[in-house]
């Protein structure tokens, strides 16, 4: 029996399998042991306030950085998607996703989903309200406890933001045969860490994560 390990951000805990021959494996981190792997990169931002339009290019062009070395230095050992037997499985497996995200980066889906052909941001806005209501999401409480299947995928197209606006999670996401190919969680908790003050420098309040059919719903581009 072949095992595979699912790189994951902001998918915290054990997961239930997508088959029989597959197991999907999220790294328990608490926020507090996040933050301090944050504070340890050395990495600032300098402290002015940034309008919601640069800091979309800005948080365009970090992941756009961090999809590079995701792909450059983990992803050649995973199995290659387009080799998947279950196309996007793990992006509508209901007892397996949980992704969070910030304000800034749901307004970074809002900008992408406000590009397609009206009917299909209908349907987008359709999926997002299902699973919040099938789901029962919420912005309030343990709300990683929960999860969904992502809205944002689309049948027989796949991730409608995979090429702009993309969570981190999904970024670091893929399939690995053994779990010491993943990216390190150092990696992905300084990506956390930039969003989180991109999204400071831009709100002027502190980061708030929220499941993404949440975040996308309530923010507003």
């Amino acid at each position: 029996m072949t095992f595979f390990f699912f790189a994951t951000l902001r998918l915290y805990g054990f997961a239930g399998s997508l088959s029989p021959d597959s197991f999907e494996y999220g790294f328990p981190q608490s926020r507090k042991v996040a933050k301090k792997r944050r504070a340890s990169t050395g990495i600032e931002f300098k402290m002015r306030l940034l309008s919601q339009t640069n800091a979309l290019k800005k948080l365009h062009g970090l992941k756009i950085e961090f999809a590079d070395r995701i792909r450059d230095g983990y992803e050649h050992r995973a199995k290659d998607c387009l080799t998947c037997e279950t196309p996007g499985a793990c992006c509508i497996d209901a007892h397996f996703v949980n992704v969070h995200i910030t304000r800034l980066e749901a307004a970074a889906i809002r900008q992408t989903i406000g590009k397609l052909p009206a009917h299909q941001q209908q349907k987008v806005s359709l999926r997002i309200d299902d699973a919040i209501s099938k789901y029962d999401l919420s912005s309030e409480g343990d709300t990683f406890s929960k999860t969904y299947a992502c809205p944002l995928f689309e049948k027989g197209i796949g991730c409608l933001v995979h090429h702009e606006g993309k969570p981190l999670p999904c970024i670091a996401h893929a399939c690995y045969e053994n779990k010491n190919d993943l990216p390190p969680d150092d990696l992905v908790a300084e990506q956390e860490g930039l969003v989180e003050k991109l999204n400071e420098l831009t709100y002027l309040k502190p980061a708030k994560w929220l499941p993404l059919p949440i975040a996308v719903r309530i923010t507003h581009y």
